[in-house]
């Protein structure tokens, strides 16, 4: 597949709020919006539930809004039952493959290393891993937090570089695990100076691809002005669920 463009990228996760017609519904109505507000400066990205992809596939298909997958097994083929083949979801049209979120981590017990086989599955099969990094508690000092959350992002960040190809795009959301769901984002310091160690981490780390980093965590409008000098775009959740919401933040974004 071709190299995602390099404009401000913005990126909506439904999980499993939507339901089936409801996730149908809001696919169209992204279609709606100004084609300026995400061709011209900015791109768009979908992640739908699983069992929606193929339906938004065949919607999104006349636009430029990318497709995404919220995870993937590391492996094409083989008796996993009831988990995703990347296969699969590449011959779906999918770009963007979601991996490691949080909620994957604490609840399934997903690991670095389980997450970096992910991320090679999704190059293998010509896709973009969107890899989920961030620590999990808010330290009390602000002095302390960068330093804390860096250390603490490194080994999540580090083990996928190292299993996927040097010259493969991948993309970061770097999400505060206190700040998913939270009534307002991380200090924008805070998210500069954490973002920009992550790309240090990969230029360090020989990287000849494309790494771009998105802020999520209780974004919303007015978040993407404290941090576009650091990030690349933004990994929206529930408030974008509203399309006049998500509206507001490309319009931002886009003006910048």
């Amino acid at each position: 597949m071709p190299p995602l463009p390099t404009r401000p990228l913005i990126g909506i996760s439904l999980k499993t709020y939507l339901d089936l017609p409801t996730t149908l519904s809001y696919t169209h109505g992204l279609l709606s919006l100004d084609p300026l507000a995400f061709n011209a400066r900015t791109d768009l990205f979908l992640i739908p539930d699983h069992l929606t992809l193929h339906p938004c596939a065949s919607i999104l298909a006349p636009s430029h809004i990318l497709l995404g997958a919220q995870d993937t097994h590391w492996e094409d083929h083989g008796p996993y039952t009831g988990c995703i083949s990347p296969l699969v979801l590449s011959q779906l049209g999918v770009r963007i493959v979601e991996i490691g979120h949080a909620e994957r981590r604490t609840q399934f017990g997903e690991t670095d290393e389980i997450v970096s086989k992910k991320a090679a599955a999704v190059v293998r099969n010509g896709m973009v891993p969107l890899v989920c990094v961030g620590e999990r508690r808010k330290e009390s000092a602000a002095s302390a937090a960068v330093g804390r959350a860096v250390e603490e992002c490194k080994p999540q960040v580090m083990s996928v570089l190292k299993a996927i190809p040097e010259d493969a795009q991948v993309v970061f959301a770097y999400e505060p695990v206190w700040a998913i769901g939270a009534d307002k984002p991380a200090d924008k310091d805070h998210v500069v100076m954490v973002a920009r160690e992550i790309k240090r981490m990969a230029v360090e780390g020989g990287r000849k691809g494309r790494v771009r980093v998105l802020y999520g965590g209780a974004a919303g409008p007015g978040t993407w002005e404290g941090v576009k000098e650091g990030v690349d775009g933004l990994f929206l959740g529930r408030f974008a669920h509203d399309i006049k919401n998500l509206k507001k933040v490309l319009e931002e974004v886009g003006g910048s």
